[in-house]
C-alpha cells in the first residue's frame, strides 16, 4: 500500500504544519502565503490531496472556487482592497505539489506590473490554427 502524499498543504490539513488558517470546510482551507506578495495574499486549497488543476475531481470545482470568490470578497470587505488578483500554477512555478490557488489583495497602484514574460504574436493564420487544434481537443 503506498503512503498518501506529504507536502506543506497535507501537513496544514493534518495539524503537523502551523499555518495562519483563514478558512477551513470539509473541502477546503484557505490560510496565508508565508512569503505575500502584498499582506493577506491567501492561498486557497482542496483539502483532499490533489496535484494540479488538471487533477481537480469535478466534484472539488465548485467547492474550490467559491471559497476562492469569498476570500477574494473578504479582501474588498475587511482589508480595503480594491479587488484582487487569482492565479494557479501547474507543475511550472508550482512550489508545493498540492493544488493551491493564490488570492492577492490588490489596491490601484499597487507596483505590481501583471505578467513579465515576453509576449509573442501569431503569424497570419496561425491563431486559428491553434483554436482548432484545442476545440478538437476539447470536443472529444
Amino acid at each position: 500500500m503506498a503512503e498518501p502524499p506529504t507536502d506543506l498543504v497535507c501537513g496544514i490539513v493534518g495539524g503537523d504544519v502551523q499555518a495562519a488558517v483563514v478558512h477551513r470546510d470539509e473541502h477546503t482551507v484557505a490560510f496565508l502565503d508565508h512569503r505575500p506578495l502584498f499582506k493577506g495574499h491567501t492561498l486557497v486549497c482542496p483539502v483532499e490531496h490533489v496535484d494540479t488543476l488538471t487533477d481537480l475531481p469535478p466534484h472539488l470545482v465548485a467547492p474550490l472556487f467559491t471559497a476562492v470568490q469569498r476570500v477574494a470578497d473578504a479582501m474588498v470587505d475587511t482589508l480595503g482592497a480594491d479587488g484582487s488578483f487569482t492565479a494557479i500554477n501547474t507543475v511550472v512555478s508550482q512550489s508545493v505539489p498540492h493544488l493551491h490557488v493564490h488570492v492577492v489583495p490588490r489596491v490601484k497602484g499597487d507596483g505590481l506590473r501583471g505578467f513579465f514574460w515576453p509576449r509573442v504574436k501569431y503569424e497570419e493564420g496561425e491563431a486559428e490554427r491553434y483554436a482548432q487544434l484545442l476545440r478538437d481537443s476539447l470536443n472529444r
